[in-house]
């Protein structure tokens, strides 16, 4: 179910809400999407897709918005149109469909299914969820450094009085 009612246009990016990511795929009309998905990957799964996270290789699919997304709610994205042309539209339809049934090399990190829509739409491999979890996991790091460096100190402090 479409979180905005906004209704996708050919080559628009599509994000799926699933338990604890985003899921990506490229509209491509007709109801279809094309998108990346690790061999574990089951369509509207959730949860159990979480295992994609292992995974090094994946295959583009092209299925039905509403298999893709199952359950979970969607909306069109296109949120980097501001920052980046998209290319015209039937040419990043014309490359999904050349891609449907390839096995790609697929990282968490670095070939996600954000990665793959962003080069498809706008020629450039991003994924903002990746750089989103490394900032926190980066900001988390250098408060509990700081937190470890604080409570050696006041032990320290303690020791030399006693």
């Amino acid at each position: 179910m479409t979180l905005d009612g906004k209704q996708p246009k050919l080559g628009d990016l599509i994000e799926i809400s699933r338990y604890c990511y985003q899921h990506w795929a490229i509209y491509v009309g007709n109801g279809y999407v094309v998108h990346l998905a690790p061999p574990s990957e089951v369509a509207g799964a959730g949860v159990s897709s979480i295992m994609s996270i292992v995974a090094d290789r994946a295959i583009v699919k092209k299925e039905l918005l509403s298999v893709v997304a199952g359950g979970d709610k969607y909306r069109v994205n296109n949120k980097h149109d501001d920052k980046y042309d998209p290319l015209p539209s039937n040419k990043i339809v014309q490359q999904a469909e050349k891609m449907v049934g390839k096995e790609v090399p697929y990282s968490v990190t670095s070939d996600n299914c954000e990665h793959f829509v962003n080069t498809l739409r706008y020629g450039v491999s991003r994924s903002d969820q990746v750089t989103d979890t490394f900032t926190v996991i980066g900001t988390a790091s250098v408060v509990l450094g700081v937190a470890g460096l604080i409570g050696m100190m006041l032990y320290r402090s303690k020791r030399e009085k006693q």
